[in-house]
This record gives C-alpha cells, structure tokens and sequence, in this order.
C-alpha cells in the first residue's frame, strides 16, 4: 500500500472497490473508495435544496458533503447533514446551489489517519 496527496489530503491508496446504489447513480472513482450518488430531486435548479443518496465503498469511518464554486472560490450557503442509512449508504440534506453556474460535489471520507476527497463537477444553468 502506498500514499498518495489528493486533493490536499494525504490518503492511503489500495485500488478502488465495487459500489452501488439501489437505483443506480453517478459514479466517482478515487484511489481508494468509490462513490456512487444521486441528487433528489434530480435534474437540480438553481436556488432549490436537494439531497444527495450516495454510497461509499468500501464503507469510511466517516463522510461529509460539500460543493464549492471554483471559479468564484466560494461554496454553498448551507451546511449539510449527514445520516448513514447502513451498508455503507448516506444521505446527505439541507444543500442548495444559490447560483448559476459550475459547481463541484465534493465527497470526504475519512478512516483511521486518512482524509480523502473526491469531487465532481456539474453545470448549473
């Protein structure tokens, strides 16, 4: 096993791992977990909150969401409430994108002495 910064963060890389969601979903592949998610409701509007069902495989210590404006170098006016629903699945509430515009989801999962972050991007219109 070997480290590797992503993000900032230095995380323990072990190859990535089988992951669903019961619906399906988005998928992001990080050197050691994988995220699969969908936003409800989805397609997502400007100025409306949502929530986010996601899984993390294999299953984190600890999760949290976020989602950040690059190019304005801001994020959300809302922080967001994590709940494990088990087996590895969460649901995160209380998000809402406020602008127009390029936005990264950015998921954090956290184990022992390691933080590893993984985002995706989406466009708002």
């Amino acid at each position: 096993m070997r480290r590797a910064l992503l993000f900032g963060f230095l995380a323990t890389v072990s190859g990535a791992h089988a992951c669903d969601l019961p619906g399906g979903g988005a998928q992001i592949t990080a050197p050691s977990y994988v995220v699969v998610y969908r936003t409800v409701p989805a397609p997502l509007k400007v100025g409306q909150h949502f929530a986010l069902e996601f899984a993390v495989c294999p299953a984190p210590e600890s999760v949290r969401v976020d989602a950040w404006m690059p190019e304005h170098r801001h994020g959300m006016n809302y922080r967001p409430t994590v709940t494990a629903t088990g087996e590895g699945r969460y649901r995160a509430e209380g998000l809402m994108l406020h602008m127009a515009g390029k936005w990264e989801l950015i998921f954090e999962a956290r184990a022992k002495d390691s933080v590893e972050r993984v985002a995706q991007t989406i466009r708002l219109e």
